[in-house]
């Protein structure tokens, strides 16, 4: 797989197809190899481009100064789509991966044409709650002794975690080894510096200057993010204001739509992308 170093650090890539350059943008603790489906799906008719953000996946850090926010993250994004000649495209970003996209075209309008949300929502801040996610998570990060990957019922519980229809049992390693391979600077900075008050209702703001079109995936039984934060993101952008239906709501889907339902995600996808295509976007 092509390998570019950004800003120090090695960063792991695929860019496959041709057409309207999309870029893939995965969530915490996760890497880009759960946009494949998807992207076998639309590669015949898009570029798609998917890569593992710093600390996750294949993109490790090789130097104690790397960052962790998300506007550290942007700023590679920017430097890979130079580096790869990509001056215009679509974001599409999971969970985590949403919040990236949001604040990415909000800083690079120019490059940045639309974004897609896939289990992404959020601008809700209920400290109690965060609190104990962030307790969670911190300690998700903590323990992670590497001879679970040896123990078959741990794939097992990953391919179940998080979704309401089963995953295939590679999708459960794959699960499983990136949680234990993700750097834990990263994987501790992500999470700790995304989910502050500040950060949380930065979203809602971002949201509501965007002039790109946003569109936005929720699994009805996604308890990660619910269907309830997805809209209320959504209600803050101009579109849904002027009584577009931007949110697009898949019953009986948990947290990873891309995986659960990939052929409807990508025919939603394929609908979006080439509606406002054809539609000139007008200023807000």
């Amino acid at each position: 797989m092509p390998i570019i170093s950004i800003r120090g650090v090695p960063h792991q890539y695929d860019l496959v197809g041709e057409g309207t350059v999309l870029v893939f943008l995965h969530g915490w603790l996760l890497s880009r190899h759960y946009w494949q489906p998807l992207i076998d799906l639309l590669k015949t008719d898009f570029t798609c481009l998917s890569y593992d953000l710093r600390g996750f996946g294949a993109s490790q850090p090789t130097i104690k100064t790397a960052e962790f926010t998300l506007d550290s993250y942007v700023e590679d994004l920017a430097e890979l789509l130079t580096h790869l000649g990509i001056n215009h495209c679509w974001l599409v970003g999971h969970s985590l991966g949403g919040s990236l996209a949001l604040l990415a075209a909000a800083q690079l309008p120019d490059r940045v044409a639309g974004v897609i949300g896939v289990n992404a929502g959020g601008g809700i801040y209920l400290q109690p709650e965060f609190d104990r996610f962030r307790q969670v998570g911190v300690q998700l990060v903590r323990l992670r002794p590497r001879w679970l990957q040896f123990l078959p019922f741990w794939s097992w519980l990953f391919a179940r975690s998080s979704v309401v229809k089963p995953l295939e049992i590679k999708w459960g390693k794959q699960r499983l080894q990136d949680w234990l391979n993700a750097c834990p600077q990263a994987a501790q900075g992500t999470l700790l510096t995304s989910t502050t008050e500040a950060e949380v209702h930065r979203l809602p703001q971002i949201v509501s200057n965007l002039s790109q079109p946003l569109y936005l995936v929720g699994g009805q039984r996604d308890e990660i993010m619910p269907c309830l934060y997805v809209r209320h993101l959504a209600s803050f952008h101009p579109r849904f204001r002027a009584g577009e239906e931007i949110v697009w709501e898949l019953p009986n889907c948990g947290h990873f739509a891309m995986l659960e339902y990939p052929e409807l995600v990508a025919q939603r996808v394929r609908l979006w992308v080439n509606q406002a295509t054809a539609t000139p976007q007008t200023a807000s």
